[in-house]
């Protein structure tokens, strides 16, 4: 069997261009957040009261903005609704993030501890745990439940866990992060929304920059060098991966919880010209690069077009 060195991937490229030397990439991640990393408990006020009169999450990016139920919703219920949309995607992205941590120790287990590329896996799992806690706690402050994706998800997930390949996690890890990283940039500027919210937004938004930059730079990485019995592979995991994505995206309860009939109220999300519009465009950067490194192929392409996330 060949094996592929750091040396001899320097030599290779993919329709990007040439592929970045991993420890140089981890070096700069590691200065970066040395430099921009947060404690939300000590850098967020969390003590001060919900404000009235603003958004928990922008309207234009709650999922039934723009329907004719939505014009038929009082203020408050709108506003109601935001506040439960936005712990919703605060759980899901608690559960992603757990994911993410399980994935990348899987993805270190066998690297040398004292390589770049090992300490800013260790650094990006610190983040993400200082994340989980932080939405968590946005949740509570909030007054709302926290959302868990539905059980059959929650299972297939230890699966996803258990079976994917490297890149696969990479891939999983980029639809994770990406899609709410579009949303929070629109989210932390806007005056409109808690204060609170837009904090935690910044934060995130501030160090995810670096998760996307590792992960982008290792996918593309395995993509070129990985056996094409994995390429493929990670193709079908990905697609699948963005199907139950939009699936989870919003959980169905928050309906229920702001007095909405939520069959009603999923089928004119599903039929929301604006809601597929937002979900596209939120992708498009990510979808975008999956297709320019080979990724958007096959079964895979069509199982992503299935979830609403690429025209």
């Amino acid at each position: 069997m060949t094996t592929v060195t750091d040396r001899d991937v320097q030599l290779l490229r993919d329709a990007l261009g040439p592929l970045r030397d991993r420890e140089q990439v981890a070096a700069r991640l590691l200065e970066s957040s040395a430099k921009h990393s947060f404690d939300p408990d000590k850098e967020l006020d969390w003590e001060s009261p919900i404000e009235e009169g603003k958004w928990f999450w922008p309207p234009e990016l709650v999922s039934l903005y723009d329907t004719p139920l939505w014009r038929k919703m009082s203020q408050e219920q709108r506003m109601d609704l935001a506040r439960h949309e936005a712990a919703s995607l605060a759980s899901l992205g608690i559960w992603f993030e757990i994911i993410l941590m399980q994935l990348l120790v899987r993805h270190i287990y066998d690297k040398s501890v004292t390589s770049n590329h090992v300490r800013y896996a260790l650094t990006e799992i610190a983040d993400e745990c200082r994340h989980s806690m932080m939405f968590a706690r946005m949740i509570e402050k909030g007054g709302t439940p926290s959302y868990r994706v539905p059980r059959v998800y929650h299972n297939m997930a230890r699966v996803l866990k258990a079976v994917s390949t490297t890149p696969g996690s990479f891939a999983a890890t980029l639809l994770g992060e990406e899609i709410l990283d579009w949303m929070q940039r629109l989210t932390f500027p806007d005056e409109r929304v808690q204060t609170l919210v837009r904090g935690v937004t910044r934060i995130h938004v501030v160090e995810e920059a670096r998760h996307v930059r590792y992960a982008r730079e290792e996918l593309r990485r395995q993509m070129v060098t990985a056996p094409r019995w994995e390429q493929e592979f990670t193709r079908l995991s990905c697609g699948e991966a963005a199907r139950v994505f939009s699936v989870c995206f919003v959980n169905p309860q928050v309906y229920e919880n702001v007095g909405l009939d939520r069959r009603q109220s999923v089928a004119q999300v599903k039929a929301s010209g604006h809601r597929r519009e937002v979900m596209q465009t939120g992708a498009r950067r990510l979808t975008d690069f999956l297709d320019d490194i080979g990724v958007l192929r096959g079964a895979g392409r069509r199982l992503w077009k299935s979830s609403g996330l690429l025209a």
